[in-house]
Protein backbone atom coordinates (compact mmCIF):
# COMPACT_ATOMS: atom_id res chain seq x y z
CA UNK A 1 0.00 0.00 0.00
CA UNK A 2 1.33 3.18 -0.86
CA UNK A 3 1.47 6.12 1.75
CA UNK A 4 0.15 9.81 1.27
CA UNK A 5 3.47 11.12 0.55
CA UNK A 6 4.77 9.23 -2.25
CA UNK A 7 7.05 6.14 -0.26
CA UNK A 8 6.23 2.81 -0.51
CA UNK A 9 4.70 2.30 3.24
CA UNK A 10 7.62 0.14 4.94
CA UNK A 11 6.90 -3.74 5.98
CA UNK A 12 7.48 -4.66 9.61
CA UNK A 13 10.85 -5.24 8.92
CA UNK A 14 11.58 -1.90 8.14
CA UNK A 15 10.53 -1.80 11.99
CA UNK A 16 14.08 -3.63 12.65
CA UNK A 17 16.11 -1.22 9.59
CA UNK A 18 15.13 2.11 11.89
CA UNK A 19 15.84 0.31 15.09
CA UNK A 20 19.43 -1.00 14.05
CA UNK A 21 19.95 2.66 12.67
CA UNK A 22 19.69 4.08 15.78
CA UNK A 23 21.13 1.64 17.70
CA UNK A 24 24.79 1.89 15.88
CA UNK A 25 24.64 5.52 16.74
CA UNK A 26 24.32 5.45 19.62
CA UNK A 27 26.77 2.57 19.86
CA UNK A 28 29.05 4.40 18.05
CA UNK A 29 29.10 7.16 20.47
CA UNK A 30 29.31 4.99 23.49
CA UNK A 31 25.90 5.67 25.31
CA UNK A 32 24.36 3.58 27.77
CA UNK A 33 21.46 5.80 27.93
CA UNK A 34 19.58 8.32 26.11
CA UNK A 35 17.69 11.41 26.38
CA UNK A 36 15.21 11.64 24.21
CA UNK A 37 13.92 14.83 23.30
CA UNK A 38 10.15 13.80 23.32
CA UNK A 39 6.87 15.59 22.04
CA UNK A 40 4.57 12.69 21.81
CA UNK A 41 4.33 13.47 17.86
CA UNK A 42 5.22 10.40 15.38
CA UNK A 43 8.68 11.39 15.13
CA UNK A 44 9.62 11.75 18.88
CA UNK A 45 7.37 8.62 19.71
CA UNK A 46 9.19 6.52 17.03
CA UNK A 47 12.27 7.79 18.26
CA UNK A 48 11.93 6.86 21.61
CA UNK A 49 10.93 3.09 20.87
CA UNK A 50 14.10 2.97 18.95
CA UNK A 51 16.34 3.68 21.35
CA UNK A 52 14.38 1.97 24.01
CA UNK A 53 14.84 -1.56 21.69
CA UNK A 54 18.29 -0.56 21.83
CA UNK A 55 18.81 0.23 25.36
CA UNK A 56 15.96 -0.62 27.16
CA UNK A 57 14.98 0.84 29.86
CA UNK A 58 17.78 3.49 30.23
CA UNK A 59 16.30 5.80 28.12
CA UNK A 60 14.87 9.68 29.22
CA UNK A 61 11.92 11.50 27.94
CA UNK A 62 12.74 15.31 28.11
CA UNK A 63 9.49 17.07 27.21
CA UNK A 64 8.98 20.75 26.66
CA UNK A 65 5.88 22.70 27.39
CA UNK A 66 5.32 25.86 25.55
CA UNK A 67 2.63 27.04 27.33
CA UNK A 68 -0.32 27.05 23.89
CA UNK A 69 -3.46 25.95 23.96
CA UNK A 70 -2.86 22.39 23.25
CA UNK A 71 0.12 21.77 25.68
CA UNK A 72 -1.94 20.41 28.43
CA UNK A 73 -2.80 17.62 25.98
CA UNK A 74 0.99 17.24 25.16
CA UNK A 75 1.89 16.73 28.30
CA UNK A 76 -0.79 14.48 29.34
CA UNK A 77 0.38 12.42 26.60
CA UNK A 78 3.78 12.05 27.61
CA UNK A 79 3.23 11.42 31.18
CA UNK A 80 0.91 8.99 30.18
CA UNK A 81 3.42 7.27 27.41
CA UNK A 82 6.24 7.09 29.64
CA UNK A 83 4.18 5.79 32.57
CA UNK A 84 3.43 3.22 30.52
CA UNK A 85 6.90 2.35 29.32
CA UNK A 86 8.47 2.71 32.49
CA UNK A 87 10.46 5.92 31.57
CA UNK A 88 11.69 8.06 33.47
CA UNK A 89 10.04 11.74 32.12
CA UNK A 90 11.39 15.34 32.81
CA UNK A 91 9.12 18.30 31.66
CA UNK A 92 10.04 21.69 31.76
CA UNK A 93 7.59 24.71 31.19
CA UNK A 94 8.54 27.78 29.05
CA UNK A 95 6.78 31.08 28.18
CA UNK A 96 7.10 32.10 24.68
CA UNK A 97 5.88 35.19 23.14
CA UNK A 98 2.99 36.02 20.43
CA UNK A 99 3.44 37.62 17.23
CA UNK A 100 4.78 36.80 14.02
CA UNK A 101 7.95 35.38 15.50
CA UNK A 102 6.22 32.56 17.56
CA UNK A 103 8.19 29.79 15.77
CA UNK A 104 11.33 30.84 16.02
CA UNK A 105 10.69 32.19 20.05
CA UNK A 106 9.49 28.66 20.40
CA UNK A 107 12.33 26.91 18.93
CA UNK A 108 15.01 29.30 21.10
CA UNK A 109 13.03 28.56 24.34
CA UNK A 110 12.63 24.95 23.17
CA UNK A 111 16.59 24.39 23.16
CA UNK A 112 17.43 25.91 25.80
CA UNK A 113 14.84 24.19 28.28
CA UNK A 114 16.02 20.88 26.77
CA UNK A 115 19.60 21.43 27.58
CA UNK A 116 18.63 22.66 31.05
CA UNK A 117 16.93 19.09 31.68
CA UNK A 118 19.44 17.71 30.18
CA UNK A 119 22.31 18.63 32.05
CA UNK A 120 25.86 19.45 31.53
CA UNK A 121 27.39 17.37 29.33
CA UNK A 122 24.78 15.55 28.08
CA UNK A 123 23.78 14.44 24.43
CA UNK A 124 20.21 15.50 23.44
CA UNK A 125 18.57 13.26 21.13
CA UNK A 126 15.68 14.80 18.26
CA UNK A 127 13.42 13.45 15.90
CA UNK A 128 14.24 15.34 12.77
CA UNK A 129 13.99 13.28 10.08
CA UNK A 130 14.37 13.71 6.12
CA UNK A 131 11.58 15.11 5.65
CA UNK A 132 12.43 17.84 8.37
CA UNK A 133 15.81 18.52 6.21
CA UNK A 134 14.06 19.12 2.82
CA UNK A 135 11.38 21.07 4.41
CA UNK A 136 14.20 23.70 5.96
CA UNK A 137 16.17 23.66 3.01
CA UNK A 138 12.93 24.98 1.48
CA UNK A 139 12.57 27.50 4.12
CA UNK A 140 16.21 28.72 3.96
CA UNK A 141 15.72 29.29 0.53
CA UNK A 142 12.26 31.07 1.01
CA UNK A 143 13.29 33.44 3.56
CA UNK A 144 16.70 34.25 1.89
CA UNK A 145 19.93 32.16 2.26
CA UNK A 146 23.47 31.91 1.36
CA UNK A 147 25.33 28.88 0.65
CA UNK A 148 25.92 27.83 4.47
CA UNK A 149 22.14 27.95 5.19
CA UNK A 150 21.31 25.04 2.65
CA UNK A 151 23.18 22.53 4.74
CA UNK A 152 19.84 22.27 6.96
CA UNK A 153 20.52 20.58 10.19
CA UNK A 154 23.51 18.85 10.90
CA UNK A 155 23.58 15.11 12.24
CA UNK A 156 25.00 16.35 15.29
CA UNK A 157 25.48 19.71 16.23
CA UNK A 158 26.63 20.98 19.99
CA UNK A 159 24.60 18.89 22.28
CA UNK A 160 21.75 17.80 19.94
CA UNK A 161 22.00 14.17 17.77
CA UNK A 162 19.59 14.14 15.37
CA UNK A 163 19.77 9.84 14.50
CA UNK A 164 16.46 9.79 11.89
CA UNK A 165 17.73 12.45 9.56
CA UNK A 166 18.23 9.98 6.96
CA UNK A 167 14.61 8.74 7.21
CA UNK A 168 11.53 10.26 5.89
CA UNK A 169 8.33 10.91 7.81
CA UNK A 170 6.43 8.11 5.94
CA UNK A 171 8.49 5.48 7.11
CA UNK A 172 7.94 7.55 10.67
CA UNK A 173 4.35 6.83 10.47
CA UNK A 174 4.46 3.66 8.51
CA UNK A 175 7.01 2.12 11.71
CA UNK A 176 4.36 3.87 14.40
CA UNK A 177 1.40 1.84 12.79
CA UNK A 178 3.06 -1.25 12.55
CA UNK A 179 4.18 -0.85 16.13
CA UNK A 180 0.91 -0.07 17.48
CA UNK A 181 2.58 3.40 19.26
CA UNK A 182 -0.48 5.81 18.74
CA UNK A 183 1.69 9.08 19.21
CA UNK A 184 -0.37 12.24 19.93
CA UNK A 185 -1.31 14.51 17.12
CA UNK A 186 -0.23 18.35 17.26
CA UNK A 187 -3.25 20.59 16.06
CA UNK A 188 -0.36 23.24 15.41
CA UNK A 189 1.28 21.20 12.70
CA UNK A 190 -1.70 21.94 10.94
CA UNK A 191 -2.32 26.11 11.43
CA UNK A 192 -1.55 27.71 8.37
CA UNK A 193 -0.56 30.49 10.33
CA UNK A 194 3.17 28.87 10.55
CA UNK A 195 5.53 29.13 7.60
CA UNK A 196 7.09 25.34 8.07
CA UNK A 197 2.77 24.51 8.08
CA UNK A 198 2.17 26.39 4.71
CA UNK A 199 5.83 25.16 3.51
CA UNK A 200 4.80 21.06 4.41
CA UNK A 201 1.19 21.34 3.51
CA UNK A 202 1.53 23.96 0.75
CA UNK A 203 5.15 24.36 -1.31
CA UNK A 204 6.29 20.59 -0.81
CA UNK A 205 3.48 18.84 -2.80
CA UNK A 206 4.13 21.29 -5.26
CA UNK A 207 7.61 21.02 -5.81
CA UNK A 208 6.95 16.76 -5.53
CA UNK A 209 4.78 17.03 -8.07
CA UNK A 210 7.36 18.63 -10.52
CA UNK A 211 9.97 15.93 -9.53
CA UNK A 212 8.26 13.17 -7.37
CA UNK A 213 12.03 12.34 -5.43
CA UNK A 214 12.08 15.88 -4.40
CA UNK A 215 12.91 15.25 -0.61
CA UNK A 216 15.78 13.22 -1.66
CA UNK A 217 17.11 15.84 -3.99
CA UNK A 218 17.44 18.68 -1.42
CA UNK A 219 18.90 16.12 0.95
CA UNK A 220 21.59 15.68 -1.32
CA UNK A 221 21.67 19.42 -1.56
CA UNK A 222 21.80 19.83 2.29
CA UNK A 223 24.72 17.58 2.35
CA UNK A 224 26.61 18.69 -0.19
CA UNK A 225 26.34 22.35 1.34
CA UNK A 226 27.01 21.21 4.74
CA UNK A 227 30.62 19.61 2.77
CA UNK A 228 31.21 22.84 1.65
CA UNK A 229 30.22 24.55 5.15
CA UNK A 230 32.80 22.49 6.70
CA UNK A 231 35.43 23.55 4.72
CA UNK A 232 34.09 27.16 4.73
CA UNK A 233 33.56 27.21 8.51
CA UNK A 234 37.31 26.29 9.04
CA UNK A 235 38.43 29.03 7.07
CA UNK A 236 36.04 31.58 8.54
CA UNK A 237 37.49 30.78 11.84
CA UNK A 238 41.00 31.19 11.36
CA UNK A 239 39.94 34.84 9.84
CA UNK A 240 38.00 35.67 12.64
CA UNK A 241 40.90 34.88 14.83
CA UNK A 242 42.95 36.81 12.73
CA UNK A 243 40.55 39.56 12.98
CA UNK A 244 39.71 39.50 16.39
CA UNK A 245 40.05 42.80 18.49
CA UNK A 246 38.78 42.36 21.31
CA UNK A 247 34.71 42.55 21.07
CA UNK A 248 35.20 44.09 17.81
CA UNK A 249 36.94 43.03 14.25
CA UNK A 250 39.36 44.59 12.29
CA UNK A 251 38.39 45.25 8.77
CA UNK A 252 41.59 44.81 7.14
CA UNK A 253 41.95 41.23 7.28
CA UNK A 254 38.36 40.48 6.11
CA UNK A 255 38.71 42.99 3.80
CA UNK A 256 41.84 41.06 2.07
CA UNK A 257 40.11 37.56 2.45
CA UNK A 258 38.22 36.13 -0.11
CA UNK A 259 34.65 37.26 0.03
CA UNK A 260 32.66 33.65 0.67
CA UNK A 261 35.35 33.55 3.70
CA UNK A 262 34.71 37.19 4.92
CA UNK A 263 30.82 36.79 4.88
CA UNK A 264 31.02 33.37 6.92
CA UNK A 265 33.33 34.92 9.42
CA UNK A 266 30.96 37.85 9.87
CA UNK A 267 27.78 34.85 10.24
CA UNK A 268 29.79 33.35 12.98
CA UNK A 269 30.97 36.51 14.89
CA UNK A 270 27.20 37.70 14.40
CA UNK A 271 25.63 34.26 15.57
CA UNK A 272 22.94 34.20 17.71
CA UNK A 273 21.02 37.27 16.27
CA UNK A 274 18.15 36.14 14.56
CA UNK A 275 17.05 37.62 11.06
CA UNK A 276 20.62 38.36 10.30
CA UNK A 277 20.05 37.25 6.35
CA UNK A 278 22.85 37.19 3.48
CA UNK A 279 21.69 40.59 2.19
CA UNK A 280 23.25 42.19 5.85
CA UNK A 281 26.78 39.79 5.31
CA UNK A 282 26.79 41.43 2.02
CA UNK A 283 26.77 45.30 2.90
CA UNK A 284 28.90 44.23 6.29
CA UNK A 285 31.60 43.08 3.63
CA UNK A 286 31.01 46.04 1.85
CA UNK A 287 31.51 48.36 4.90
CA UNK A 288 34.85 46.22 5.82
CA UNK A 289 36.43 47.08 2.16
CA UNK A 290 35.34 51.09 2.51
CA UNK A 291 37.26 53.97 3.17
CA UNK A 292 38.46 53.98 6.86
CA UNK A 293 37.81 57.33 8.00
CA UNK A 294 35.11 57.75 10.43
CA UNK A 295 32.74 56.11 11.91
CA UNK A 296 30.05 54.26 9.71
CA UNK A 297 27.05 51.71 10.73
CA UNK A 298 24.46 49.22 9.66
CA UNK A 299 21.19 48.55 11.51
CA UNK A 300 20.68 44.62 11.47
CA UNK A 301 17.44 43.11 13.05
CA UNK A 302 17.88 43.28 17.09
CA UNK A 303 21.11 45.71 16.86
CA UNK A 304 23.48 48.18 15.03
CA UNK A 305 27.54 47.26 13.40
CA UNK A 306 29.48 50.13 13.26
CA UNK A 307 32.83 50.67 11.61
CA UNK A 308 34.73 52.59 13.66
CA UNK A 309 38.15 53.49 12.05
CA UNK A 310 39.33 50.21 10.93
CA UNK A 311 37.37 48.30 13.50
CA UNK A 312 33.66 46.58 13.36
CA UNK A 313 32.03 46.91 16.78
CA UNK A 314 28.67 45.69 17.57
CA UNK A 315 25.86 47.52 18.20
CA UNK A 316 28.06 50.48 17.46
CA UNK A 317 29.54 50.03 21.15
CA UNK A 318 32.97 51.73 21.42
CA UNK A 319 35.63 50.48 23.71
CA UNK A 320 34.96 52.45 26.81
CA UNK A 321 36.86 52.02 30.26
CA UNK A 322 35.18 51.28 33.20
CA UNK A 323 33.56 54.37 34.94
CA UNK A 324 36.19 56.56 36.66
CA UNK A 325 37.09 59.58 38.67
CA UNK A 326 39.95 61.77 38.43
CA UNK A 327 42.83 62.78 41.02
CA UNK A 328 44.71 65.67 39.81
CA UNK A 329 47.75 66.97 41.58
CA UNK A 330 50.10 69.75 40.63
CA UNK A 331 51.32 73.26 41.71
CA UNK A 332 48.87 75.26 39.25
CA UNK A 333 45.72 74.86 41.29
CA UNK A 334 43.08 74.62 42.20
CA UNK A 335 42.19 72.52 39.12
CA UNK A 336 38.78 71.61 37.32
CA UNK A 337 37.15 68.88 35.20
CA UNK A 338 34.32 69.32 32.55
CA UNK A 339 33.49 67.40 29.90
CA UNK A 340 34.95 68.77 26.61
CA UNK A 341 33.47 71.30 24.19
CA UNK A 342 33.14 72.17 20.40
CA UNK A 343 35.82 75.24 19.77
CA UNK A 344 38.08 73.48 22.53
CA UNK A 345 42.01 74.33 21.75
CA UNK A 346 45.18 72.91 24.05
CA UNK A 347 48.25 72.95 23.15
CA UNK A 348 49.74 68.81 23.71
CA UNK A 349 52.86 67.65 24.24
CA UNK A 350 53.35 65.80 21.49
CA UNK A 351 53.23 69.51 19.23
CA UNK A 352 55.62 71.07 21.97
CA UNK A 353 53.32 73.85 21.99
CA UNK A 354 51.55 74.02 18.84
CA UNK A 355 47.79 74.89 19.30
CA UNK A 356 45.19 72.95 17.61
CA UNK A 357 41.53 71.90 18.28
CA UNK A 358 40.58 69.20 20.51
CA UNK A 359 38.29 67.35 17.76
CA UNK A 360 41.14 68.11 15.23
CA UNK A 361 43.37 66.39 17.74
CA UNK A 362 41.04 63.63 18.58
CA UNK A 363 40.24 62.82 14.82
CA UNK A 364 44.26 62.38 14.00
CA UNK A 365 44.27 60.19 17.06
CA UNK A 366 40.97 57.99 15.88
CA UNK A 367 39.21 58.33 19.01
CA UNK A 368 35.73 56.93 18.05
CA UNK A 369 33.05 59.23 17.93
CA UNK A 370 31.24 57.83 21.27
CA UNK A 371 34.42 57.85 23.19
CA UNK A 372 34.79 61.90 22.11
CA UNK A 373 31.57 62.01 23.58
CA UNK A 374 32.37 61.37 26.92
CA UNK A 375 36.07 62.79 26.80
CA UNK A 376 36.37 65.48 29.66
CA UNK A 377 39.28 67.77 30.11
CA UNK A 378 41.20 69.42 32.88
CA UNK A 379 41.97 73.26 33.56
CA UNK A 380 43.73 75.50 35.36
CA UNK A 381 43.07 78.75 37.03
CA UNK A 382 42.51 80.60 34.07
CA UNK A 383 40.33 78.25 31.94
CA UNK A 384 43.38 76.60 30.38
CA UNK A 385 43.33 73.18 29.24
CA UNK A 386 46.41 71.53 30.80
CA UNK A 387 45.19 67.68 30.23
CA UNK A 388 42.34 65.62 28.42
CA UNK A 389 41.26 62.19 27.95
CA UNK A 390 42.79 60.41 24.99
CA UNK A 391 45.31 62.82 24.72
CA UNK A 392 47.53 63.28 27.94
CA UNK A 393 48.93 66.45 29.41
CA UNK A 394 49.43 69.89 27.45
CA UNK A 395 53.12 70.97 26.21
CA UNK A 396 55.06 72.51 29.60
CA UNK A 397 52.05 71.35 32.59
CA UNK A 398 53.08 70.49 35.81
CA UNK A 399 50.28 68.10 36.41
CA UNK A 400 49.33 64.68 37.36
CA UNK A 401 46.13 62.93 36.36
CA UNK A 402 45.08 59.79 38.00
CA UNK A 403 42.12 57.58 36.98
CA UNK A 404 40.37 56.00 39.26
CA UNK A 405 37.49 53.46 38.79
CA UNK A 406 34.58 53.69 40.66
CA UNK A 407 33.60 50.86 42.94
Amino acid sequence: MASAVGYPAPVPARLAVIRALVGRQLAGLGLRRALVAYSGGPDSTVLADAASAALGGAVILLHVDHGAAASTAARAHAVAWAAARGLELRVAGVTVGGGASWEAQARSARYRALVELAGTGELVLTAHTATDQAETVLLQLVRGTGPAGLAGVAVRRGPFLRPLLEVHRAEVLAYAAAAGLAPWRDPMNDDPRFTRTRIRHELVPLVRSLNPQVEASLCRLAAAAAEQRGFLDTAAGSLLRTAARGRGLACGPLAAAPTPVTKRALAMWLRGRRGVAAVHLEVLAALCRGPESGTRGVDLPGGRVERVYDELRLDGGAVRPAATTLDIHGPDGPYRVRSWQPGDRMRPARLRGRSRKLSDLYIDLRVPRADRATARVVTGPDGTIVWADHIGPAHGAVVEVRAITAP
